[in-house]
């Protein structure tokens, strides 16, 4: 017996991430950011297990395939990149470009393009970066945060390329650090980078501690994921960004 049935036509805004293979945090921070009335749907890009430029740079050989991967029949509002020193190297128009060849979206954004959104939305042009990557992945996301006109005066590192360490990094090494960073020079806000890095749980407690927003990778793109999809949303302990 052929069973009748309706086509519903109510969809709720719908949400592309690309993630990287190694990456194990990202994911759980978005769980805890978006809003249940946001559908997110996830695809994976092949990465290195050690953060290079060289692996950097190969990963724009597979975001068009990783894009092509989300269903056909979605109708993104936006479709983000999760990596912060990826898009640094590749850079954010190339990354817009590939993405858009592998699938249908309004918008595209990744961490630096909404780490620079959300520094004009707050008025942030001296901004701490705390970093887990090597002296040459820093250095080339410092280069971006130039041309865009914000400054670095504060720069520490725990230099560490390999990604199953990052994501193992304490969140109270990276309080310590932020902490540090803070008492030594005068900065608009503080930027923590990389998605794999568990820093979510440090915007709270500094900021209450300091007063100085703090801004995380995933923190930053799931702003800009919901500010491209118009859609409001106010996470418990996501920090003063969402509240400016």
């Amino acid at each position: 017996m052929d069973l009748p049935y309706e086509l519903s036509t109510d969809r709720a805004p719908q949400i592309g991430l690309v993630v990287l293979q190694s990456d194990e945090t990202i994911e759980l921070d978005m769980r805890r950011l978006l809003p249940e009335t946001a559908e997110l749907m996830v695809s994976r890009v092949p990465s290195g297990t050690h953060v290079t430029l060289d692996s950097l740079g190969e990963m724009e050989a597979g975001l068009c395939q990783s894009a092509s991967l989300f269903p056909r029949s979605a109708k993104f509002a936006v479709v983000g990149y999760g990596c912060t020193s990826g898009t640094a190297q590749i850079g954010a128009a190339n990354v817009a470009k590939t993405i858009r060849a592998g699938t249908t979206t309004q918008a595209t954004t990744e961490p630096v393009s909404a780490l620079i959104a959300a520094c004009r939305h707050l008025g942030v042009t001296r901004l701490g970066l705390l970093s887990p990557y090597i002296a040459s992945v820093s250095d080339r996301l410092r280069e971006v945060l130039g041309e865009a006109g914000i400054t670095v005066p504060a720069f520490a590192s725990f230099n560490e390329s390999e990604e199953a360490k990052v994501v193992r990094i304490a969140p109270g090494s990276i309080l310590t650090a932020a902490r540090a960073m803070i008492a030594q020079s005068e900065i608009d806000a503080l930027f923590v980078s990389c998605t794999n890095l568990r820093a979510l749980d440090v915007i709270a407690p500094f900021e209450a501690e300091t007063s100085v927003p703090l801004l995380t990778s995933n923190q930053v793109l799931a702003w800009d994921l919901l500010r491209l999809a118009k859609l409001d949303a106010a996470p418990e302990g996501a920090g003063m960004l969402w509240r400016a």
